[in-house]
């Protein structure tokens, strides 16, 4: 077993340390690590008020490096690392003193401990770079987010030279931002971390298994950090281990041994450079616009890894999973049983006596898999979706868990924009990818007018749109295919529960969307107000699906003040009578909204779920996924939704 111990100044989600070496070599470091730690010490040279040459020489480095194509360790190996453009007789004795010996330059080691860790801390505000830290600092003894932030909202920046009030208010949206980013971090970004750590170690010597585990497992909206549990056999633990300390991605080690290691991922993780890709301008502003994007390129997120032999590694998994409340039950189950579950096993209390850990585990039930550990408690399997304590354990012990949707159940969605609005693919490119989807209808809702930012679609507009797409509609069954478009309108709530067309021309379209948007408005009202409001939107005869119900953007800003369980009696009363009126889940990864404990609600009182992507573009239509999961999450099977209808049932419907 190995332990490495090092300098850690972790700050606002990505990592400012000195890594610590690999417990195997030379090389200690790679090639990635030792480009960021060029570019650290450059900032932090920038921060200490240094020779602009200075810094610069290793702003080159750190961007020398980071392009090489060559081995760094062998350019050390072979002492050809001085000869290299930029390097340094100083400079390529500290490289070789890093990657051969596996220790930093003692420079660069009191560089890191002599700054105040305030400062790295303010790093990580967007647009905020090391001169103007250091010239606040100087200037208004600034020496901590929490500092900067009393500053600046006493009005004490604007009038500094090179700043003014703009600034100012940057700098406090910006620490809004980062306090918001750096608890926990989205869905579909935790799984893209996720997912590429798994793939990376499953695919390593001595790896029977890897899974990955926790709050990311249970597809949770948000996610604090990630867990992956690796079946191994015993004497390959070491091995495994020291295979993943070398992979690329990994920007620091927090602690390692043999069977458990703690890690900071960043984005090199990505076999490909990393992106968000396009956001609608309406969520892109709430959650920090091209600041946002900054903090993701340069984010970080912890994972645990816990390497397990095969016969515990079932058990382990069902722990690191969760949840902590499904756990609780499951023991509690277990104890009625004369049994002790836990990370190593279902162990039989009579048998165990006082042993602990691994050595009670020798007496464990025997389990392949998570579906033996409750079979064993006399329950069907539970999904890991389902693992919050919120009546699943029951569910399987009776034998009455919901057959949950899946992904290939999807047979379209309703709320998508092209063009017309402010989506970035044409209609006919969407139908086309929707189509090769497996799809075989798509529902297209551009904006209406009142959405400024989004260029909503006038009524002219709109109804060019659909004699479109009834020319569409008519050639493809012509030719066929069992495909077609449904046309309909997101149209915005306007004052007193009004749509945002007339209604002869809402009249002429297959269904409508309503929607909030004019958020300001309706943060401010009361949740009576809004909750009357919503109620009489959704009483219009054109409204057939409630977008977005409480307009949050996860990480961005929290929703308006609505009831939504009177919501959702009130639209199954008209479900009773034979009005279509359903619920959006609205699927981007940025709202998945409805949240997944209302999907339930719905599902029990018999309103419909429309699981939208809110696609705006070709790769939005993608989202879907995450509408999946958390519709499993809120207990839905197929017929709890409007995607599983065909084309010819749902128009039935509306």
């Amino acid at each position: 077993m190995f332990r490495v111990v090092g300098l850690d100044l972790n700050m606002a989600g990505s990592s400012f340390a000195l890594p610590k070496p690999r417990p195997k070599g030379p090389p200690y470091f790679s090639r990635n690590q030792v480009a960021n730690v060029l570019h650290q010490v450059a900032v932090l040279l920038e921060l200490q008020g240094a020779n602009v040459f200075r810094v610069r020489s290793y702003q080159n480095a750190s961007r020398m490096l980071g392009s090489l194509t060559e081995d760094l360790g062998e350019l050390v190996a072979t002492g050809e690392i001085f000869d290299m453009k930029g390097i340094g007789k100083g400079l390529g004795s500290a490289l070789t003193q890093a990657v051969a010996e596996g220790q930093w330059p003692d420079d660069w080691v009191n560089l890191h401990t002599s700054t105040p860790p305030g400062l790295i801390e303010m790093l990580g505000i967007p647009g905020l770079g090391p001169k103007r830290i250091k010239l606040m600092a100087d200037e208004l003894g600034v020496d901590s987010v929490a500092r900067l932030k009393e500053v600046a909202e006493a009005n004490e920046i604007a009038p500094m030279k090179g700043f003014g009030a703009k600034s100012q208010q940057r700098i406090l949206d910006g620490i809004d931002l980062l306090s918001r980013f750096r608890a926990r971090r989205r869905l579909d970004i935790g799984l893209r971390y996720g997912e590429a750590f798994q793939r990376k170690i499953a695919a390593l010597p001595g790896v029977y298994r890897a899974t990955l585990a926790g709050s990311a497992r249970r597809r949770k909206d948000t996610i604090g950090d990630l867990d992956v549990v690796v079946a191994v056999d015993e004497e390959d633990h070491e091995q495994v281990a020291n295979a993943i300390l070398n992979l690329n991605g990994i920007a620091d080690v927090k602690g390692a041994g043999d069977s458990k290691i703690s890690l900071i991922l960043d984005t090199t993780i990505f076999d490909e450079s990393f992106a968000v890709g396009h956001i609608d301008p309406n969520v892109l502003d709430a959650i920090g616009g091209d600041d946002y994007e900054q903090l993701e390129a340069g984010g970080t997120i912890d994972a645990q890894v816990r390497l397990v032999p095969l016969h515990t590694e079932p058990f382990t998994l069902a722990y690191f999973t969760g949840s902590k409340e499904h756990n609780i039950a499951m023991r509690q189950r277990a104890i009625d049983r004369g049994l002790r579950l836990n990370e190593f096993g279902l162990i039989p209390e009579a048998k165990a006596g006082e042993l602990k850990g691994m050595e009670a585990a020798q007496y464990s039930l025997p389990a392949a898999d998570e579906g033996d550990i409750y079979a064993h408690l006399d329950m069907a399997y539970v999904p890991p979706e389902l693992r919050e304590d919120m009546g699943e354990v029951d569910a399987a012990a009776s034998a009455s868990l919901p057959s949950l949707i899946e992904t290939s159940n999807i047979r379209g969605a309703l709320h998508n924009h092209t063009t017309l609005s402010d989506g970035e693919a044409s209609l006919e490119v969407m139908a086309d990818t929707a189509r090769k989807m497996g799809w075989n209808w798509l529902g297209i809702a551009d904006h209406s007018p009142t959405l400024k930012i989004a260029n909503g679609a006038s009524a002219d507009d709109l109804l060019m749109q659909g004699a479109t797409i009834k020319q569409y509609n008519q050639q493809w069954a012509d030719d066929g295919l069992d495909f077609r478009l449904f046309h309909g309108v997101e149209s915005d709530i306007l004052e007193g529960g009004k749509l945002d067309h007339p209604d002869d021309v809402l009249a002429q379209l297959d269904y409508v969307v309503a929607s909030v948007h004019a958020m300001t408005k309706w943060r401010g009202r009361d949740e009576v107000d809004n909750t009357e409001e919503l109620i009489r939107v959704i009483d219009h005869p054109a409204t057939n699906v409630l977008g977005h119900p409480t307009g949050r953007i996860l990480q961005g800003r929290e929703g308006y003040e609505v009831d939504l369980f009177a919501v959702l009696e009130h639209m199954a009363e008209h479900n009773e009578e034979g009005r279509l009126k359903a619920i959006e889940l609205n699927a981007s990864p940025y709202r998945l909204d409805l949240d997944w404990r209302l999907c339930k609600h719905a599902k029990g009182l018999g309103v419909p779920v429309a699981i939208n992507p809110d696609a705006h573009s070709v790769r939005g239509l993608s989202d879907i996924a995450y509408g999946v999961m958390t519709a499993r999450k809120g207990w839905l099977e197929p017929q709890d939704t409007l995607n599983s209808l065909s084309g010819a049932d749902l128009a039935a419907r509306f």
